[in-house]
């Protein structure tokens, strides 16, 4: 970076920090770029594709001196680390890092209003190509940084920065197949394999076909010339066929019913609780199919799970080959056994240094956060920021663990789902309907449904009535629906995951089915074996006055939003649920409050105002 001379070595100017981490984006400018690859190809060396792979390509060599020859520029647009505030507004602190000594783009403006960014927006379209440089859109950013820190991140998006992209460039080439990618959930996802062609100066080989039914939609076959863009500039996509009329075409693309393994293993297309069927096809091997394990392990190894350093795809795939790796826990045994790192050195040609830093890679994973160690299971529906969550709020293996097993037995029947996915059926409506036994003999044999469901359940709100009215054709049928809320709901362990906010009941669900599988359930059990720790998570403050307590925000909230709030009260050790129960000790009440106010005064929780909440958390 230091050899990019956008990038002063020292800062000019005054009243910067004395620390700041400046943060921007490095570009290779068009001239620079084509004269390069012109020089390269008359010296019979390497060209690139495009800008930005040559601008990354530059960065990644080891020798400085390589990237001090390539046409680099940078522009600064953002900071990091600072050891005092950098200014009050986006606008400012662009033009602190420009007179501190940095490249910022001219092009960056201030504007009031909606029209202000499309003015920006259509005047950048239309000289797009005369810059010198590629771009694929807009950002738009809140200029005032103090509401910049107000509206915050949704895991690592920010809510104050949104891109606004430009149209796709289109290009058109030949179908030349139809390869299925196996995924680590057993999902068979089609490719299509394309006669290459440039796309927004990149060569494009392949796009993704989603699945059976867009295949269908498109009526896309194999010799078919197609009309490709890169979605965003960046993924391909397949919009259109050219000519479907044309006579010759081949017989439509037929979907296979067995999955592309060895085994041959059925695919299926899973059907939720409420009946709408998924369009993804699955393989039912699950970790029996070679090609669902080997992507297990790939999960298992990435840089947001385990991160084994050494130890990359390639190696993987054949370790696996070898029968050497079939399972996470397998990859710790390996850095022990010393007769295959022997092998390794011998048959595979790996030096002394190679395994020896691949041992340490292994080794230097026994110790892992909880966090890392949950994402890196793979469990379907649980994401890297549903694990961080689920974390924080369990703060241990054992707690965690012992919570999902005991969600495992009690997973509530698909009768429950449906009635709590029914339109207007909150969580309070199904407590009602649990809490009622109505007589098998009907009371009133000549009222009307809906009168029927009034009667039986005098506390229901009049749109949840209207929707029970509509499921039930009898009396009998208001009995059994008692009867599934009392009897079929999900265990408390499996609704104590589903309330941590965050979390929901589709990962709760995902979590109980993936421990109810005892060959789940070992592969976990013999994976800790190899674990020298699970660090807990980072402990909650419990010097405050909220410390350890459960608290839930209701209403149009007007002193704070409620991300705000919830993110105040897990700072100061408070645990911020998505509906009340017993175990909740405050409901923080603004304008509006509804049905979790009455829930609140059921079950004798504390309701505050949010100007008492304020005074309680000082």
């Amino acid at each position: 970076m230091r050899t990019i001379a956008d990038i002063p070595q020292r800062l000019a100017g005054k009243g910067w920090p004395d620390v700041i981490e400046v943060r921007g984006e490095v570009y290779a400018p068009n001239d620079g770029f084509d004269a390069f690859n012109t020089a390269a190809e008359a010296a019979g060396q390497r060209t690139y594709a495009n800008p930005r792979n040559f601008a990354a390509g530059s960065l990644r060599q080891k020798d400085p001196a390589v990237t001090a020859r390539r046409p680099l520029r940078f522009f600064a647009y953002a900071w990091g680390e600072t050891s005092s505030p950098v200014a009050e507004t986006q606008a400012t602190a662009l033009a602190s890092l420009e007179e501190w000594g940095f490249a910022v783009n001219p092009r960056s403006i201030r504007v009031e209003d909606a029209s202000g960014l499309m003015s920006l927006y259509d005047g950048l379209q239309a000289c797009r190509a005369t810059l010198g440089y590629d771009i694929d859109g807009v950002v738009y950013k809140v200029d005032r940084l103090d509401w910049q820190a107000r509206l915050g991140f949704v895991a690592r998006t920010p809510r104050w920065a949104i891109a606004h992209k430009f149209p796709a460039e289109q290009a058109r080439t030949v179908l030349e197949g139809i390869d299925i990618q196996v995924g680590r959930t057993g999902s068979h996802t089609p490719v299509a394999r394309l006669h290459p062609v440039t796309v927004g100066g990149v060569v494009v080989r392949n796009a993704t076909l989603h699945n059976a039914d867009e295949i269908a939609r498109l009526d896309v076959r194999i010799g078919d010339t197609v009309t490709l863009q890169r979605a965003g500039d960046v993924i391909p996509q397949i919009l259109n066929v050219v000519d479907p009329d044309r006579r010759g075409r081949t017989a439509p693309y037929e979907f296979q019913t067995v999955c592309a393994c060895p085994l041959k293993t059925p695919l299926v297309k899973e059907t939720n609780a409420s009946g709408v069927e998924s369009v993804v096809r699955r393989c039912t091997g699950e970790l029996a199919c070679p090609f669902q394990r080997i992507e297990h392990l790939k999960h298992f190894v990435s840089r947001r799970a385990f991160d084994i350093e050494g130890l990359g795809e390639k190696q993987l795939i054949a370790f696996h080959e070898r029968g050497w790796v079939s399972e996470p826990a397998d990859i710790f045994r390996l850095a022990r056994d010393d007769q295959r790192l022997a092998e390794l050195r011998v048959e595979e040609g790996y030096g002394e240094t190679s395994v020896r830093n691949l041992i340490a890679g292994i080794d230097a994973r026994r110790t892992i956060g909880l966090d890392r160690f949950i994402y890196g299971l793979g469990v379907r529906d649980i994401g890297e920021q549903t694990s961080i969550v689920l974390s924080r709020a369990f703060e241990t293996w054992p707690a965690f663990e012992a919570a999902c097993v005991a969600a495992a037995s009690g997973i509530a029947s698909d009768a429950w789902v449906r009635l709590a996915e029914s339109h207007a059926i909150s969580p309070r409506a199904l407590t009602l309907f649990a809490e009622a036994r109505p007589t098998e003999a009907d009371p009133w044999p000549d009222a009307p449904m809906e009168q029927k469901v009034a009667l039986a359940f005098p506390a229901l709100a009049a749109p949840a009535r209207r929707s029970l009215a509509l499921l039930a054709t009898g009396w009998s049928d208001l009995v059994e629906i008692a009867r599934v809320a009392r009897e079929e709901g999900p265990s408390d362990s499996l609704g104590q995951i589903a309330g941590v906010s965050g979390v929901g009941p589709v990962a709760a669900r995902a979590l109980a089915l993936f421990f109810r599988e005892p060959h789940n359930r070992a592969m976990v059990d013999r994976l800790v074996e190899q674990m020298t720790r699970i660090e807990d998570a980072e402990r909650p403050r419990s010097d405050t006055a909220v410390a350890g307590r459960t608290v839930v925000f209701t209403g149009a909230l007007e002193r704070f939003t409620r991300d705000e709030a919830k993110a105040r009260a897990e700072s100061l050790g408070a645990k911020v649920s998505g509906s009340v129960s017993k175990k909740t000790d405050y409901l923080v009440a603004g304008p509006g409050a509804g049905s979790k106010m009455a829930d609140a005064l059921k079950h004798g929780v504390t309701v505050l105002t949010e100007d008492e909440w304020l005074a309680l958390i000082g």
